[in-house]
Formats: structure tokens, C-alpha cells, sequence
């Protein structure tokens, strides 16, 4: 005969099997979120009470708990603390995103991928990152723009130079994703180009010896000399950064990694024209372009520079009672003319020019 008392006594040790865990401090356990309190989140892990995640340990600071989790939301926790007198444990879920979120970073790293973070703060020497809930630094060196440049909330595209979660040592670089990128193009960039191409390219800086034209993610150089057949005295003077234009590839030097282009190429070349249509003895009008301790360069024809020597322009000076400077026109007459050479000689004095020339022959 089964007594009442054996009965209960039977369902309370079936009762105490269905409770028989062993869990401990920073073991893993799979729950179901089962309701809230004001202390955070009550999850139910198997034990013989509701565990419990207090909220610093389930949301980031300002986020609000019933928004992130939902009742019936399965997931991973992490225990930080025993079983209290009450049979509670405490659980951490930032603990085990946080993990998690490391070994994808791991694996980014591995691959050298390019990662998205979110500026939270600048701050002297860099600007301090969130990936995946992870915080990060990036150097000043380590950035393309500068920090004054930045907005607290601006992505950034990203690529991991150092990853210690030990030491917490999270370091990243946004110059590395461009320098890469750029890498990659360059050898793409390489492998097609030939002399003689005509490349579109965008003007990205300019300096006193010429302009850095962009063709494609490789910066080539556009010389001052190469940008017109007229004297140019900066490249501002028709060049503007953001400028798109279309340029002749002359050199291309793979050793050196190095690009050369052309403007004036890509128009007709003038010392051509100008054969049809000077010829020595000529006097012609011409504008003075510079001015050197050896004479004066004097444009004879649109995009054509000819030499009035020094002591030409020291009679002309003496004759005229003027001072040359450049942009002034001045009469002269062509002593010697060698398009071969792209050179042609000037004098005031045609006549005389050209005895003396004779007298020489």
C-alpha cells in the first residue's frame, strides 16, 4: 500500500532530478528571457530560481531593457556570481557579446578585412572607435583626415593593426583601408598603361613644379612644362584642384612606380604652324613672356617663344628710353630660325641683323 507521505516524498526527489545542475562561476549557459524587474532581466537557465542579469550587465549605458530583450528571446549568458542563499545566479550578456565580438575581430584581422567603426570621442594623438561593441584607438598617423575634420558619430571605414584582448589593446587604421585600396589599384593601374594612352584624370594637389593628376588611383605627374606650349608661370594659372581633364601618358616607369602626362600633347604642336608662316628676315610684333639675365624671351607666334639677347634688349632699353617688361609688346625682327630645334634669334635691328649674319656665313 503506497501512503500520501510516501507519494510526496517520490515527486520531491523527481523534483530535485529536474534541478540537478551543476553550475558555477563563469560557466556559459543557454536561457529564455522570462520577465523583467526592476533590477534587469530574469532569465530562466534550468536552475531551481530565475536567474537574473542586472541591467549594467544586459544594455550599453541609456538604452532601455525591454527594448533590447523580449520575453521568450533565447540566448547565451555568462555567470558571474554563485548561487546566492535565494538560489539566484547573476548572469552578464554584454560579457558574452563582448567575447564574441573579439573573435570576429580576431578573424577580420586574420583575413584583413575592412571593418566599419563608429567615432565615440576624439581625443589628443587619435580618435577612440566602436566595432561591434568593442572600443578602439586610432593614431593620428593612422588617420586620412585630420581630427578637427571629424564628427563624433562619422563611420569609418577600417582595418585592424593590433588586437590583444588580454591587455584590452584594440588599435586600428583608417589611412591603412586607402593605402590598400590604392595598392591595389596602382598594380591594376600598372598592368594596363602604355605610353601614349590618353588617360582621364582629376587634378588632387598642385605644386610649384606642376600638378598630381589622379588617373584612376594612381597619382601621375603633369609637369609644368608639359601643361601648355605657352609660358605658363604656375600651374594655377589654368589648373584648379577637382579639375577633370584629359591627359597623354609619356613615360611610364615600373621600376620607379612612377607616371608622367602631358597637357600640351593633346594640342596641336604651334612651332609647326609657325614654320608656315615666319621665316627669317620677318619683323613681327611679339609680347614679352620672361625675362632673364641673358635677354629676354619674346612669344612671336601663339605658343611660340623666340630670344632677344641681352645686348638687344640693353640697345633697345637705350634707344627707347624705356624699361622692357614682360607683357609688353615690342617690334623685332627674326635673325635666326631653327624649328628643328624649336629655337629662333631676335633683333631690334633687321638689317644690320642680317649683314652681320651674312658677314659671319
Amino acid at each position: 500500500m503506497v501512503t500520501k507521505k510516501s507519494v510526496e516524498d517520490s515527486d520531491f526527489e523527481q523534483l530535485l532530478e529536474k534541478y540537478d545542475y551543476n553550475f558555477k562561476k563563469g560557466d556559459l549557459v543557454k536561457g529564455v528571457v522570462c520577465g523583467f524587474e526592476g533590477q534587469g532581466v530574469l532569465v530562466d537557465i534550468g536552475a531551481k530560481t530565475t536567474a537574473l542579469i542586472p541591467t549594467y550587465e544586459a544594455v550599453e549605458k541609456g538604452e532601455n531593457v525591454e527594448q533590447k530583450y523580449e520575453k521568450g528571446q533565447e540566448g547565451e549568458f555568462l555567470i558571474i556570481r554563485d548561487e546566492d542563499e535565494d538560489g539566484r545566479f547573476l548572469l552578464s550578456k554584454k560579457k558574452v557579446d563582448f567575447a564574441y565580438a573579439w573573435k570576429e575581430l580576431e578573424k577580420a584581422k586574420e583575413a584583413d578585412e575592412t571593418i566599419l567603426g563608429t567615432i565615440v570621442n576624439i581625443v589628443k594623438g587619435g580618435v577612440l572607435v566602436e566595432v561591434a561593441g568593442v572600443r578602439g584607438f586610432i593614431p593620428s598617423s593612422q588617420l586620412r583626415a585630420k581630427e578637427s575634420e571629424l564628427e563624433i558619430g562619422a563611420k569609418l571605414e577600417l582595418k585592424i593593426l593590433t588586437l590583444d584582448p588580454q591587455q584590452n589593446n584594440f588599435v586600428l587604421s583608417n589611412k591603412k583601408v586607402y593605402d590598400d585600396t590604392v595598392e591595389e589599384a596602382r598594380k591594376n593601374i600598372f598592368s594596363q598603361i602604355e605610353q601614349g594612352q590618353v588617360v582621364k584624370g582629376e587634378v588632387v594637389r598642385i605644386t610649384d613644379f606642376g600638378a598630381f593628376i589622379d588617373i584612376g588611383g594612381v597619382d601621375g605627374l603633369l609637369p609644368l612644362s608639359q601643361l601648355s606650349w605657352r609660358w605658363i608661370d604656375h600651374p594655377t594659372d589654368i589648373l584648379h584642384v577637382g579639375d577633370v581633364i584629359d591627359v597623354e601618358v609619356i613615360l611610364v616607369d615600373h621600376d620607379k612606380q612612377r607616371i608622367s602626362l602631358s597637357l600640351k600633347n593633346l594640342e596641336p604642336d604651334p612651332w609647326i604652324e609657325a614654320e608656315k608662316n615666319i621665316k627669317e628676315g620677318d619683323k613681327i610684333e611679339g609680347t614679352v613672356t620672361r625675362l632673364k639675365y641673358f635677354g629676354a624671351f619674346v612669344e612671336v607666334f601663339p605658343g611660340v617663344e623666340a630670344l632677344l639677347p641681352h645686348s638687344e634688349v640693353i640697345e633697345y632699353q637705350n634707344e627707347s628710353k624705356n624699361i622692357l617688361q614682360v607683357g609688353d609688346k615690342i617690334d623685332t625682327y627674326i635673325i635666326k630660325f631653327n624649328p628643328a630645334d624649336r629655337r629662333i634669334a631676335l633683333s631690334i635691328h633687321g638689317n644690320a641683323a642680317m649683314t652681320e649674319q651674312d658677314t659671319e656665313k
